[in-house]
């Protein structure tokens, strides 16, 4: 069963249980004139080989849906270095890129398996453009070993979210939090328990999780340590993979079809919806929410149904569909049936930041002059100077601003 696929530019990654994991090419995924469209096979005579076997290989991540190159931005903060130092350049512009540094973990694919734990991949060698490198293999972690998995504390990991360095595992006896500062030498920050944890996801300072109980928030302010907020706990009888999209989050909920949540107050939760499409939507698995043009999707994978598409916005159903977070009026206008049950959707194309949640650099962005900020510049905006979040309120009190007092 293929729980976890991601595209990103031409490589489609996969988490394929007993088969491993696979990175496929899909660059001719839109031509019609190519047979086989979707293949593994080598490109050249030098070989390829994009397999890397595993035990049971559940979900997988990479840090970006951006199509990024790692050794693009060394090249690029070299000369920066280089330009510092008063270093000649060949090219006269070079070095004047503020450009950070992209962290390490952008080169790899962090691969759970329910037996052997967390293991990396560095798919960052089939985009570097030297084709004698295209043969994946596990990275040898510090000490000798290509897999982590401390005292069993990822045994039947299920799936993974990236938030920048930090990795959120679920298992089936909660979520684990691993700091992948180093990749290479993965450290445990926390293991929190809950009841049959399924699928994380991260909204700036919130990580929402399904479980045997629903929809359940943390709050991350401090990435390594979330504090969990179970009286925030929205009950949905069978919640699986989720999406979460500006102030809503769309559960999968098998039986109840589509579940959308909303999460404008994270800590207060309300139930928006449960959409079936007139009750033919009733094994979702998964969901995918993206924008085309002006409208909002949502891909669903509705399990022995097949694949469903649904709109989301449009100006006949929703005129206010231009506004930041228009309320969703979901209709069915799509769906084809699978071969088997659709049980996985790959997420779209990130566009809309910067920085990751841990301060890094997500892309090159061909900067003159400026950069985006890190974490550490970010966290004055909404953390105080004893270290916690800035809380605000909706009363005045009038008397304390009163330009009459003295």
């Amino acid at each position: 069963e293929v729980r976890c696929i991601q595209n990103r530019g031409e490589y489609l990654y996969v988490a394929e249980g007993k088969g491993g994991f696979v990175a496929y090419d899909i660059a001719n995924l839109s031509n019609k004139g190519v047979s086989e469209r979707i293949v593994k096979s080598p490109f050249s005579a030098l070989g390829h080989d994009a397999q890397v076997k595993t035990a049971n290989a559940t979900c997988m991540a990479i840090a970006t849906t951006q199509s990024v190159s790692v050794p693009r931005n060394d090249k690029i903060v070299g000369e920066q270095d280089k330009r510092a130092k008063g270093e000649p350049l060949a090219d006269p512009l070079a070095g004047y890129n503020q450009e950070q540094k992209m962290h390490e973990i952008y080169r790899y694919a962090v691969v759970t398996d329910a037996v052997e734990g967390l293991l990396l991949v560095n798919v960052d060698t089939l985009t570097d453009g030297e084709p004698r490198n295209n043969f994946l293999k596990r990275t040898t972690l510090e000490g000798g070993r290509t897999a982590w998995n401390p005292d069993g504390v990822l045994n039947g990991a299920r799936h993974i979210t990236l938030a920048g360095y930090m990795a959120y595992v679920t298992t089936p006896r909660g979520v684990v939090v691993v700091n992948l500062d180093n990749p290479k030498a993965p450290k445990l920050a926390a293991a929190l328990p809950l009841a049959d944890a399924r699928a994380s996801a991260v909204q700036f300072r919130y990580l929402w999780v399904t479980t045997a109980n629903g929809l359940e928030v943390f709050d991350i302010a401090d990435l390594s340590r979330p504090i969990h907020h179970p009286e925030a706990t929205l009950p949905i009888a069978n919640a699986r993979k989720f999406y979460l999209a500006r102030t809503y989050a769309y559960v999968a909920a098998k039986g109840e079809g589509l579940v959308i949540v909303d999460i404008k107050k994270p800590l207060a939760p309300k139930l928006y919806q449960r959409f079936t499409a007139d009750g033919t939507l009733n094994d979702a698995e998964d969901v995918v929410v993206a924008t085309t043009n002006a409208t909002l999707f949502a891909y669903v994978a509705d399990g022995k149904n097949g694949v469903k598409v649904l709109q989301l916005t449009s100006p006949i159903t929703q005129p206010n569909f231009y506004g930041f977070s228009p309320k969703p009026m979901p209709e069915l206008i799509a769906f084809t049936r699978t071969a088997r049950p659709a049980l996985s959707v790959s997420k779209g194309l990130d566009r809309d930041r910067a920085v990751d949640e841990t301060g890094g650099q997500i892309a090159i962005l061909g900067r003159l002059g400026s950069r985006p900020f890190n974490r550490k510049e970010t966290e004055h905006f909404f953390i105080g100077e004893n270290g916690q979040p800035y809380r605000v309120t909706d009363r005045v009190d009038m008397g304390a601003w009163s330009p009459l007092r003295k």
